[in-house]
């Protein structure tokens, strides 16, 4: 039988190459008239008042740390509450600015558990990271509502997120800032890229200079149509080169239009894979939080042997995921590892099934079949 991978990514061929030509006809493929028209493109689809493109989420995460940090006037040492259950882009975007990732445990979402985070605020809390894994909103709103209340800025890790809406409306509008990925695996594909989203207009204004170099005029606004190039420009402070460029901005063009299509889908495929594992005592499935319509970025599970599952899993040609180990398991951030039991014991039961827009309903019926069988076996080989 054919391998059912984990991640497919589906592009429009023929008219994402259509995009990207007029970038090479116009010689403009870097920071410009793309890049523009995606982040106008982007704010109409989601209702949020602003957004910049850049080269990747993590820049986005890193970019919201540094910039919250220097307007709040953050000291090295201050605390952001997180999640140990993600990528480590997240937390490395914190450690990036000497601040310091503090471990709050996870809810049956795998999100942010707001109760836990309540616990460990403290005179040093600056902020908090919530993540929404998969696609899911969690505890959203009564995490953004601790942070009104404990005058704490709320940045959420929305690299799942692109099309989640929750109660109606595109997350990030509770947010201070929002930051999406539209890296090559996830639901609005270009090679690798991002969106940063501000609700304060005063930081908007001031995130394209931090994202090229501190300079306050960038290339393409210092060209004017039938004017000379204006080579004159200021660096008002450092900054760094996380601007997005016209190929991917192009490619994200594309995708944004089939993203509610494809989104779709992606639920469907949800749906089969709720219906043909109801029941199942030894699989888990994640639920979705109330008010979430989610853009089903993953579906997972828990069960119990995770790793020689995943084994016995590939035996038979389906190559699932795991979305995340828990992060205190790292060395770097081994001063927090036991705090988190339900984050603990998820990272070593989760498993991301495939999702992606070429599966069928025969392919989602295989792998529940191989699955339900796999996880009834009396003996499975053992993981090296």
């Amino acid at each position: 039988m054919d391998p059912v991978n984990l991640f497919v990514p589906v592009y429009r061929i023929d008219e994402t190459l259509a995009e990207i030509r007029e970038c090479l006809e116009k010689g403009w493929t870097g920071l410009g008239f793309k890049t523009v028209r995606f982040e106008t493109a982007w704010k109409k689809y989601t209702g949020l008042p602003h957004a910049h493109f850049l080269n990747s989420a993590t820049a986005g995460l890193h970019l919201a740390v540094r910039m919250l940090k220097e307007d709040g006037h953050w000291q090295d040492g201050d605390e952001i509450i997180s999640t140990p259950l993600t990528f480590i882009s997240t937390n490395h975007a914190i450690a990036y600015e000497n601040l310091k990732p503090v471990f709050a445990d996870i809810d049956e979402y795998l999100c942010l558990d707001p109760q836990s985070a309540k616990n460990l605020i403290n005179s040093r809390t600056r902020a908090i990271m919530f993540v929404g894994v998969g696609g899911n909103t969690g505890r959203l709103d009564e995490v953004a509502a601790l942070c009104r209340q404990h005058g704490l800025k709320l940045i959420l890790d929305a690299s799942h997120m692109a099309g989640t809406r929750l109660r109606g409306l595109h997350v990030g509008l509770e947010s201070d800032v929002s930051i999406f990925s539209f890296g090559a695996v996830k639901n609005l594909p270009t090679a690798d890229s991002g969106m940063i989203c501000f609700l304060d207009a005063r930081l908007a204004e001031e995130a394209p200079k931090w994202t090229w170099l501190g300079i306050d005029q960038d290339t393409f606004s210092r060209t004017v149509k039938d004017a000379p190039y204006k080579w004159s420009y200021e660096v008002v402070h450092e900054g760094y080169k996380y601007h997005g460029n016209s190929i991917m901005a192009a490619m994200g063009l594309v995708s944004l239009k089939y993203l509610e299509h494809d989104n779709a889908y992606r639920r469907q495929i949800a749906d089969w894979y709720d219906e043909l594992l109801c029941g199942e005592p030894k699989i888990h499935r994640v639920p979705i939080a109330p008010g979430c319509s989610p853009s089903r970025h993953l579906y997972q599970i828990q069960v119990g042997n995770r790793d020689e599952r995943i084994l016995a899993l590939n035996d038979t040609g389906i190559y699932p995921g795991v979305h995340y180990r828990d992060n205190t398991l790292y060395k770097m951030y081994a001063y927090a590892q036991g705090s988190c039991p339900r984050a603990m014991q998820a990272g070593e039961q989760i498993i991301s099934l495939p999702l992606h827009l070429k599966l069928t309903r025969q392919n989602v019926q295989r792998i529940c079949n191989s699955l339900i069988e796999i996880v009834n076996r009396k003996e499975l080989r053992a993981c090296q």
